[in-house]
């Protein structure tokens, strides 16, 4: 990636119907087929982004049901239920976490280096995200009495699968973590007896994941859900500003930042972080049915050169495509969004170098 302004996505990439009905629980596959089927989507999905010319690819996370759910498939002590609120499939803790498959995310890596040659990227969901999601006073209280109790049981689990991925090779590891960025918002952070101290742990248990992990590019995703706009859900609303401090004391090479987003303030933020931090710049709207154009995307990436240097700067979507099995997402349409995040790219290297 020598190149100015690198291109990616974030992680997830949108599900076709067959791949959603492979993952699905009713599918009666053996292993060994669906093993065979898997990979030759894998291939669909990484031809589609060198197609589209990215410089750094994923597997569109396709293995996977959900992308928190993939630490059910690292651990033991997990129920598959329904949430109350809203009736979707609910992972949920019920007993003490035991490894299990360690290196999961790893063979996801394994395979995508047996067919590309370019940079890859491979995603883990942090622990504080796992806790929001995963815990209930109910279900979980016997083998875990409080939230932040399971989420400390998260971090070795983790860890463990940052340290294979080193070991296989990738590019990058970028930890996804929207619960941190819930405190942008002023309404989340009325909600709790003391926001700062709650994001300040779900900083240190990103921390505890990558301490002393070297020869690995160290990412950050700070999602404000603009993958689940698919779905419907709320999104979070307010600048950086309020979780400046905890951004600076994150032990990582790299922030993903979303700036297409209504809401997500101004750019001037930058210069209060961290000069050695990479930025990977959300300037590729997530919206179905809203493609940029390159102009516009260019025009992103200039605002953001008046606070940072074009070397620190990297071009990704706001968000993943699909962060969730049900999200229903065009995949023609995501094929022309990267190409114009890659043709955005193209012009600002002729323009900058």
């Amino acid at each position: 990636m020598s190149a100015r302004f690198p291109t990616s996505v974030v992680g997830s990439m949108p599900r076709p119907g067959f791949v959603k009905h492979l993952i699905s629980d009713n599918s009666d596959y053996s292993a060994d087929e669906y093993e065979r089927l898997m990979r030759a989507a894998i291939h669909a999905v990484v031809a589609l982004q060198e197609c589209a010319g990215l410089d750094v690819i994923t597997d569109g996370e396709w293995w996977r049901k959900s992308y928190i759910g993939v630490i059910a498939e690292l651990a033991d002590g997990f129920e598959l239920s329904l949430n109350p609120a809203d009736g979707r499939p609910w992972t949920v803790v019920v007993d003490r976490l035991e490894p299990k498959n360690p290196g999961f995310i790893g063979r996801e890596v394994s395979y995508l280096k047996q067919i590309t040659t370019k940079a890859i990227k491979a995603t883990l969901p942090a622990p504080a995200l796992l806790g929001e999601r995963m815990w209930d006073a109910e279900k979980s209280s016997r083998a875990y009495p409080t939230r932040a109790d399971f989420v400390r049981a998260c971090v070795p689990i983790l860890r463990r699968e940052v340290e294979l991925l080193r070991e296989e090779g990738v590019t990058i590891v970028q930890i996804d973590d929207p619960h941190l960025c819930l405190f942008v918002d002023n309404k989340v952070r009325a909600a709790y007896e003391d926001a700062d101290k709650a994001a300040d742990f779900a900083v240190d248990m990103i921390n505890q994941v990558v301490a002393g992990v070297e020869g690995v590019r160290l990412a950050v995703h700070l999602c404000r859900r603009a993958g689940a706009r698919a779905r419907g859900e709320a999104q979070f609303r307010g600048g950086y500003g309020p979780i400046i401090r905890q951004l600076n004391r994150l032990k990582v090479d790299h922030l993903t930042m979303e700036f297409t987003a209504p809401g997500a303030g101004d750019m001037a933020v930058f210069r209060q972080l961290r000069e050695d931090f990479e930025i990977g710049l959300g300037c590729v709207s997530c919206q179905p049915g809203e493609v940029d154009s390159v102009e516009s995307i260019v025009k992103r990436v200039e605002a953001a050169l008046e606070h940072l240097d074009a070397d620190r700067i990297t071009l990704n979507p706001d968000c993943g495509f699909a962060p969730g099995s049900a999200a229903v997402v065009s995949l023609d349409e995501v094929f022309i969004k990267l190409q114009n995040e890659v043709d955005a790219a193209r012009r600002l290297r002729d323009r900058y170098g």
